[in-house]
This record gives structure tokens, sequence and C-alpha cells, in this order.
């Protein structure tokens, strides 16, 4: 299997939200803060379940030669294997709005392609770093996140309320910092 990156493009625009990135929730962070610094631990949780994004539709042309925001594609043979969608956020910080490998892509190198990717964007744009959001359920991503050097930096406990006022899903805020 040849995996290739490639940009959005017009002739690829209709691959954008096309990854199956449903997974398993079997455990969840349990996040503390001892003395300002945010430890966590996963623990099991009784009844396992499937869990998928609902993805906004959204004008992915916008992205298209944008020196703002891109989409980078991974491509397993000719197969949509996955995407990253990279912004220059607010504070200067490259921000991951949507990052998804396909089940049937996982554990292949794909995530890393496309994270390599949003760094070589990211240190292009001389970005101070790259932050992301995903929840304290998703744990093969916070594996994922945390093997390739980003570090947990903030958390937020209502930031689904509004979707569902019942949800106990933590948002969870991860960095990967920079060296000059």
């Amino acid at each position: 299997m040849e995996i290739s990156i490639r940009e959005i493009d017009k002739d690829n625009l209709q691959d954008a939200n096309h990854c199956d990135d449903t997974f398993t929730v079997d455990s969840k962070l349990v996040i503390r803060v001892e003395n300002g610094i945010i430890r966590y631990e996963v623990l099991s949780i009784n009844e396992p379940y499937q869990k998928r994004y609902i993805f906004e539709e959204k004008d992915y042309s916008a992205y298209i030669s944008n020196p703002d925001k891109i989409v980078y594609f991974a491509y397993a043979d000719v197969d949509l294997a996955g995407q990253i969608t990279i912004s220059k956020h607010w504070n200067a910080y490259a921000w991951i709005d949507d990052f998804a490998v396909d089940t049937r892509f996982r554990r292949r190198g794909v995530g890393r392609a496309l994270m390599q990717k949003a760094v070589d964007w990211a240190r292009e744009k001389n970005l101070p770093g790259i932050m992301l959001e995903t929840q304290d359920v998703n744990i093969p991503a916070c594996r994922f996140y945390e093997n390739f050097g980003f570090k947990l930096r903030g958390f937020d406990t209502h930031l689904y309320k509004g979707l569902n006022p019942n949800t106990d899903e933590i948002a969870l805020y991860w960095y990967l910092i920079f060296n000059s």
C-alpha cells in the first residue's frame, strides 16, 4: 500500500468528509490538576459504544490556494484514507479543525503522514506550534497525539453541554510547541 498526501484542489474537493471516522469508546481520560499540572489516567467504562463525528456542511472550496488554511487528503493507492484540516488560529497557532483516518487504514502510517504535513505547513508559516481539541472518550486519538509529541494543556467541562445538556464528555486541548 502506497500512501500519498495531496492538497485540496478542485479535482479532489468532493473527497472532503468522506472518511469513516467511527471508533469504539471503551474507556475515557479522567482529568485532575495537581500543582497547576494536568494529569490523567485512562479508566474503562461499563458499556462500550461506537461513536462517529457528524461533519458540518462546509464550503471547502474556500481552502483551495488559501494561505491561512488548508486541507490535506491521504490516499492509500487510490482510496481516500484520511484528511486533516488546518488553519491559522487567532492566537497564532495552527489549529487542526478536523483530523480523520478511515477505519480501514488505521495503524498504517496514514495519521502520522497527515500530521507531519500539518507540522510542515505550520513551520512554513512560522507559527509557534499546533493546537487541537478532542474528547476525553477518544482514547485512540489521545494516545496518537501524545505519541506524536503533543501535550495536554487544557480542558473544558462544558463545551459540549450546549449540544447536549446531559453529556459528560470533556473537551481536551492538546498542543505541539515547536522549539526554535
